[in-house]
């Protein structure tokens, strides 16, 4: 009994020490976790950025002409200087670009504007006057009259990268300076929003309007038009223009004006009063149809990289310079392109005279050559252009020659090609859609825009009849009648 009662004990004391060497050979093997910062200090900070820019982003407030009809939610703002004249009031946002009070904003926040105010966040208002606008870019240009103004510095766009974080500064709503955080979710983007203001329907390298924006998921609401897209250091990326919303408010994505854009434009304005555009002198596809395009050439999409051309303009830039149908642009000045929005965009940025480096391919050999941009040009002597424009807005389409590839390919002797269809025009209504080749118009060969114009003219309120070629390369054939 003695022994057993000795021995328990031992047994005891041996289990405790064998436990207390596998703790200790656990803690070695299986060091404590290192404690971890909270998750918000990884957070990315807006504060400096915000500090940078916010001073020099101003509240547009406006006093609306009779023809004017309200693009924004407003608070009642400004008294109106002329009962009888006055229609509303207006509200947007503006980036001050120079400390000697000249403030970018958007075309649209100050069309029809009888009085323009412009409000600091400090609550210092002056007014302002219109220097000049750009409908093709949707941009413009005021000055008020003060000195060591607060105002943003502009960064470039060039630059900014998808996955970039980015501010929003504004007005939404008429409410004071609001900030919103996002990435840049896209480049080169072209919406459509912004109308082909050429000032002739036959001009032969279609809509004059250059979109190609920066996406971004940033918040922006109606009255942040015309603000700050700024990156994290505070500078001034992008003049915020539109929303992609069925609401009317946002829904995940806005888009902005490239500033490298936007200076030259602004600098046009300050200068001239008017924007001095460089005309390159070729046709190229919408970037919804790029891949089509590709495909009908025989070329795989994603095998090359660059903007196709479909056509030459006559006594051009480009056809001086010696380019042709069917080659691709795959540079401009060394800046890589990989959509035609990013083309415009480049071509855009300068004025008459100015040279351009092109790299492109022929037939898939590199070649390179140095481009004289002329300056854009008048409509032609003689033509009808304002009955042409009542045609071309019912048929709600546009038009450029067909390539010389196209016609081997489908064996023509003439044709137009599509590169435009307005929603719910004729050409709509019809499904014709952008890309179609018209062969023929009331059984005439039409071989360029000169020729359909004539032919439409000829026949303006008579049935017309089309035959053409689908983008799946199917003959087609529509009739319909314009009215009275």
């Amino acid at each position: 009994m003695k022994r057993n009662a000795v021995f328990i004990p031992v047994i005891l004391v041996a289990m405790a020490l064998i436990a207390w060497l596998s703790y200790k050979l656990g803690q070695k093997n299986n060091p404590p976790p290192v404690a971890q910062p909270a998750a918000q200090d990884s957070y990315p900070s807006f504060v400096q950025a915000s500090r940078n820019a916010v001073p020099g982003v101003v509240h547009i407030k406006t006093v609306l002409g009779p023809s004017a009809a309200p693009r924004f939610s407003v608070d009642a703002i400004l008294g109106s200087p002329s009962a009888e004249k006055a229609w509303g009031n207006g509200s947007g946002s503006g980036v001050c670009v120079s400390p000697d009070g000249y403030i970018a904003t958007n075309g649209h926040v100050v069309e029809n504007a009888l009085r323009i105010l412009v409000v600091f966040p400090d609550r210092r208002e002056f007014e302002a006057k219109l220097v000049g606008t750009d409908p093709d870019t949707d941009l413009a240009l005021l000055k008020v009259d003060a000195k060591n103004l607060p105002f943003v510095k502009s960064g470039n766009s060039d630059e900014v990268e998808v996955g970039e974080w980015v501010l929003a500064i504004g007005y939404p709503f008429s409410l004071n300076t609001t900030i919103t955080a996002g990435i840049i979710s896209a480049k080169g983007r072209s919406i459509g929003v912004i109308e082909n203001t050429s000032e002739s329907p036959n001009d032969h390298l279609g809509s004059t309007a250059v979109e190609s924006f920066i996406q971004t998921d940033a918040a922006i609401n109606t009255g942040n038009s015309g603000g700050a897209l700024v990156n994290r250091e505070g500078e001034l990326i992008g003049i915020n223009t539109a929303i992609a919303t069925r609401t009317g408010s946002y829904a995940g994505y806005a888009f902005a004006i490239p500033v490298n854009l936007a200076k030259k434009i602004l600098d046009d304005l300050t200068e001239f009063g008017v924007v001095k555009r460089g005309v390159l002198g070729v046709a190229f596809p919408a970037p919804a149809d790029e891949s089509q395009w590709m495909k009908q050439m025989g070329i795989k999409p994603g095998s090359v990289s660059g903007v196709l051309i479909t056509g030459i303009m006559e006594g051009s830039a480009a056809a001086g310079a010696g380019l042709e149908e069917g080659d691709i642009i795959q540079q401009v000045n060394g800046n890589e392109l990989f959509s035609s929005a990013e083309f415009s965009e480049q071509i855009a940025r300068h004025r008459p005279g100015d040279t351009i480096d092109l790299a492109y391919l022929r037939n898939g050999n590199k070649q390179k050559i140095k481009v004289i941009l002329q300056g854009e040009r008048k409509s032609p002597a003689g033509v009808n252009d304002e009955k042409l424009r009542e045609i071309y807005n019912k048929l709600g389409a546009s038009f450029t020659p067909i390539s010389r590839v196209l016609k081997e390919r489908f064996g023509l002797n003439a044709g137009v090609v599509v590169t435009r269809v307005d929603k719910d025009a004729f050409f709509d209504k019809l499904g014709i859609p952008a890309g179609t080749i018209i062969a023929q118009v009331n059984g005439r060969e039409v071989n360029s825009t000169a020729d359909i114009e004539e032919a439409m003219l000829a026949n303006p309120n008579t049935r017309m009849r089309i035959l053409g070629i689908a983008p799946d390369g199917s003959w087609v054939a529509f009739s319909f009648s314009f009215g009275t």
